[in-house]
Parts: structure tokens; sequence; C-alpha cells
């Protein structure tokens, strides 16, 4: 098999080629391992290869729908025995774990073929993919961008044909964020949809759920098939789908109800790239035959800014608890970046009133959202409020980082609260993803489907969001999109260098 016929299939595709016969999953390793060779040195994707683990595996890989077909994981949460989960971070880039996640089990048992783990910002803060351990992760659109995060380095994967899936996880927007930044499709499923087990309850409280990104919204379905499900004491049970999610890929949407708006639920300017993504998104499902209303849910944002930023203060601070148990020894200042050590000191400062608080009022924020959705199937809004930005936009500026290694060489999470750094800092990630973090919170399945290039070439993604539970309404109207406006052939030039 050449690189261009490689790159002409999905993973679907690809598996269908291995059962026929015309290529072993052993000549697709070495395509995609040849592949990161050439193009990782521009992109820094990928940070921990497991090539001795993949050729084991590709010589009998399991017979699922992605029988011999490569695939990177997220190098955050996921656990694969025998391997490093950094999480971004240098102090736990050395710590090997001995035991597989409960969806490591279930991708390899779809028949992926695992064979590294991609870059991610540290701890998964950040919407950007810049941690201080691995470098940035480039945009193979256009490298002097990122691919976003916390997914980025998978992001930046697919788009530049390496792989065609890669793993991720989404708690504020991570799998849809790089999504809309690399043209690709991803789908955050509904809350509680894939498993965290066995050693790990609900990730972020339930608002954190990992999954995949992809080039074909097939794929994307598939995989959710190979990996739903609750695994042993899961505290959440969904009901099953009424059939297998790849049926309802082709399955006709029927007419939509679908609400529309391009106001941030956060605050913030909003790039008129992305209002113009919306507005052909717009047009397109009216000529598809749907009903297309413009209106929005009512969030007050300045609110649920401070709120989110309590529970992920509170959950970072539980994590690097657990992890120094983990290691066996305190955690030093110096193997955190300083938005993450203050961050975690903030953790600290934080009553457990003002956590459950917090937690409260974003359940009842979640049911008025809910209540939204009985008028309507669907909300649309853009995914971000701007194309991908330049690497270092969003990251702390410099002053803002001196602050905090002074705050946090201090120790005081009391001193960083009262300066209020962690909140303006998060207003600045905030700002670029105003629409995606609700709805980890509220748990409903959302996805952003790349229907928009600007006019510099970059891509920029709209978004979706249906009610809880209803990822077959999303898989049907994608499907109908990708089939109006197809873009799985629309790849970086990168991607079709020679190599």
């Amino acid at each position: 098999m050449t690189h261009d016929e490689y790159l002409a299939h999905d993973a679907s595709g690809l598996a269908e080629r291995v059962r026929a016969g015309d290529v072993t999953p052993i000549e697709l390793l070495e395509i995609a391992l040849d592949r990161l060779e050439t193009l990782n040195p521009a992109l820094n994707a990928v940070v921990h290869r497991m090539e001795e683990d993949a050729r084991r595996d590709a010589r009998s890989p399991a017979d699922g729908p992605f029988h011999g077909v490569p695939f990177f994981a997220k190098d955050l949460t996921t656990m694969y025995s025998g391997h490093p989960t950094s999480s971004g971070s240098r102090f736990l880039r050395d710590h090997v774990v001995t035991w597989d996640s409960e969806l490591a089990i279930r991708v390899k048992a779809s028949g992926a073929v695992v064979a590294g783990k991609t870059n991610t910002p540290e701890w998964g803060l950040l919407p950007v993919t810049e941690s201080e351990l691995w470098g940035p992760c480039r945009n193979p659109w256009d490298p002097s961008r990122t691919p976003g995060g916390s997914s980025g380095g998978s992001g930046a994967a697919v788009a530049a044909g390496i792989v065609p899936m890669a793993g991720g996880g989404d708690g504020g927007g991570s799998i849809r964020i790089p999504a809309s930044c690399c043209g690709l499709f991803g789908i955050k499923p509904t809350r509680g949809r894939t498993p965290s087990g066995p050693r790990r309850g609900q990730l972020w409280r339930g608002a954190a759920v990992e999954h995949v990104l992809t080039r074909s919204v097939r794929d994307s379905a598939r995989m959710l098939d190979a990996t739903h499900g609750p695994d042993i004491g899961a505290p959440v049970h969904l009901p099953p789908p009424a059939r297998a999610f790849r049926e309802e890929v082709a399955e006709d949407p029927g007419r939509l109800r679908i609400a529309w708006s391009t106001v941030p639920h956060v605050p913030t300017e909003v790039d008129a790239d992305c209002v113009t993504a919306v507005h052909e998104a717009v047009a397109l499902l009216e000529g598809l035959g749907h009903e297309v209303v413009e209106d929005r849910v009512s969030i007050d944002g300045p609110t649920f800014a401070r709120k989110f930023v309590t529970l992920v203060s509170g959950e970072l601070g539980a994590d690097v608890k657990e992890a120094a148990a983990a290691l066996g020894r305190k955690p030093r200042r110096s193997e955190f970046e300083p938005a993450t050590w203050a961050l975690a000191l903030l953790a600290d400062a934080i009553s457990a009133e003002e956590y459950a608080s917090a937690l409260r009022w974003t359940e009842i924020m979640a049911r008025d959202v809910g209540q939204f959705f009985e008028s309507y199937d669907l909300l649309l809004t853009p995914t971000l409020s701007s194309p991908p930005p330049r690497i270092g936009t969003i990251t702390p500026s410099k002053a803002e980082e001196t602050q905090l290694k002074v705050l946090g060489a201090i120790g005081s999470g009391r001193l960083i609260k009262a300066a209020g750094l962690i909140e303006e800092s998060a207003k600045t990630a905030l700002d670029f993803i105003p629409w995606t973090p609700i709805y980890n919170v509220t748990g409903q399945p959302a996805m952003s489907v790349p229907l928009h290039w600007n006019d510099d070439g970059l891509p920029v993604g709209v978004h979706f969001v249906a009610r809880f539970a209803r990822e077959d309404v999303l898989f049907r109207l994608a499907g109908q999109l990708e089939q109006a406006r197809p873009w799985f052939d629309r790849l970086p030039e990168m991607a079709r260098r020679p190599i």
C-alpha cells in the first residue's frame, strides 16, 4: 500500500483492506511509523512511542472493527500497562503504570494497534498543547498555530495523516477544540457513556469523557460502539442506545428543530470567521430541510467561569495528592508549571462548602439547559471564538507567570486566591472556548463538525449539542452533513508531502 492509498482510507476502510488481504497490519504500522518519523519533528504530536508493543499486537490484532489499524492514545487519563502516563507534567514523566484502563482494554479489543501516546498540556488544563515538559504541539495546517488542546497531539497526528484516528478526552472541550483547529470530526459523548475504571471514579465529577478524533463520522461511531457502556462499579449507567451508533450514520435524521446562536455563553469577542461558519451551516441545514431558529441558552457566563475554576482546582488538588501517593513522595514546585502549581495550591484554600456550592450551582444550571432542549433537538454555535491562534497566545503572560512563581514559592493558596491570578488566566482560556465547557458540566453529548475553512486556509468547526444521551441524533446529522459537504479529502499540504 502506498502512502496516498493509506491517506485515501479512514480507519474503517483500512480495516476492510486488511480483512480482504490487500495489506497486513504490519504493513499499515510501518506506514504509520514512517509518517511519524518524517512529520513528527515538525509537529511534536507524539511524545512516547510504543513500537515494541505495536509490532507484537500487529502480528495478531483483535478481531474488532479496526482490525490491524494504527492508533495513538492520548497521554493523560487512559492508562496502558508498561508505559508512562506523564499527563504533560515533569512530576509524572517517568511514572510507569502496571495496569490497563478499561477504555484501553476496549480500544485494543477493537483491533486498533496502539503505537504511541500524544502530546497534551500539563494535566490537560489548557485548550492549547504547549507544556514545558514536551514543548508546543503544532498544527499541520500552519505550524505557527496551535492544534488546540488538550487532545492537541491527537488532533495534529490525525490531521497530518499519521494515523486515521487517535484518542482524546474532553473535560472542557478537549476533543471538540482540536477537531475545530485541525479540520476533524470530534464528538464528546454523554457523561458516563465511556468507561473510566477500574481505578478511577468519574473524571472531573463526570465532566470529562473520553473518545476519539477522526477524519470520518463512521470511524467515531464505530469506536463508540466498541467502547461504550458501564464498567464494573461505574457510578453512571446510561440507557443503552436503541441500535448501533454506526447504523445511525447512514440514517435519515428527519426534520430536526435546531436552535442557533453566535452569542458566547461566557462573554468575549467572536471572530468573524466563526460567525460566518455558523451562518453557512444555518443555510446548509435549511437547504437540507431542517427547521432552524435563532435562539440561545441563557447562561450566567461570569458565574459559570468562577464555579468551573473552583471545580477544576479542587479536582487538580486531588489529582496531585493521588499522584504523590502513587509515586511515594511529595511533589516539588520545580516539577510543575507555575499556573498548575498555583491552581493546586488554590485547592487548599477552597473550602468543602465552596466546592459543594459550585457543584450544586452547575447541577442547577444543567437543569435549566435541559429545559431548553425540551423545545429543540439540537443547538448550533461556533465551536471556538476564533480560528486556531498562534503558539503562545493563550498560555500565561510573562508577567502573570512571574507573579505565579512568586506566590507559588510562598506556598499560600490563600494569597493566590486573593490575588485573582488564576481567574485571570482562566479568563484567557475561556475567552477561546466560551461554549464548549458548559456541556461538559451539563453532561450532554456535543460535536464539532469541520464545515468551514477561512481565507487563510485554516479550519473553523461548528458545534452541535444534543439532548442528554442522544448521540444517535448527532451521528445522523453528522452523516448527513458529511454527505452534503464532504471534508474527508481536505488535508493540509503537510499530509501529502512525499515520504
